[in-house]
């Protein structure tokens, strides 16, 4: 754990502030679910909840089928981080955090096909994914809530995404969000 040197005071409610920095770093807004944990040592921890991250394995084994018989790389997102991938890139997109323009996406609930040199290709982490030609994003929806993202990736010379990807993309999220509602 680090210190931030800050310190906050309990108001009358039991309320806590947690400062604007903090907020910004760790993209906590308004209506960002915390989860509260305790410790032996009297220590408080909040957590950002992901309600993903119980539907990690399973996201796991159905990337590792998408990829298996598309040939492509699936990513499956959370509105955090990337949970699963499968099909290549594992080490340079697994648990790291999606890109600013990834979670904009998630949140306007829009299906995104794009290549490479498109106006509309969006980078999954604030790093560059070398060699990639072709994506599409469905955004993962769960109850009303736009939870995370189903990313194809396909490093094939002159690949062309077009409305079978989509669906196959949109699918596959439509389905991890109903997982989420059983």
């Amino acid at each position: 754990m680090k210190a931030t040197g800050i310190v906050r005071r309990i108001d009358d409610l039991g309320r806590v502030v947690i400062p604007k920095e903090i907020r910004r770093t760790l993209r906590l807004r308004e209506g960002t679910p915390l989860e509260i944990f305790t410790d032996r040592e009297g220590e408080i921890i909040l957590k950002k909840y992901s309600p993903m991250v119980e539907l990690t394995s399973f996201a796991v084994q159905y990337a590792e089928a998408m990829a298996q018989t598309t040939g492509l790389t699936v990513c499956i997102s959370d509105r955090d981080q990337i949970i699963a991938v499968a099909g290549g890139s594992k080490k340079e997109l697994l648990q790291k955090t999606i890109s600013k323009a990834l979670e904009a996406l998630i949140t306007e609930r829009a299906v995104v096909t794009a290549g490479k040199d498109e106006k509309g290709f969006i980078s999954l982490t604030d790093e560059t994914l070398e060699g990639v030609t072709a994506q599409v994003i469905a955004p993962i929806i769960c109850e009303g809530d736009a939870i995370g993202s189903v990313t194809l990736l396909s490093r094939e010379p002159r690949a062309r995404f077009g409305e079978m990807e989509a669906k196959l993309a949109t699918t596959a999220a439509g389905f991890l969000g109903r997982q989420m509602e059983g």
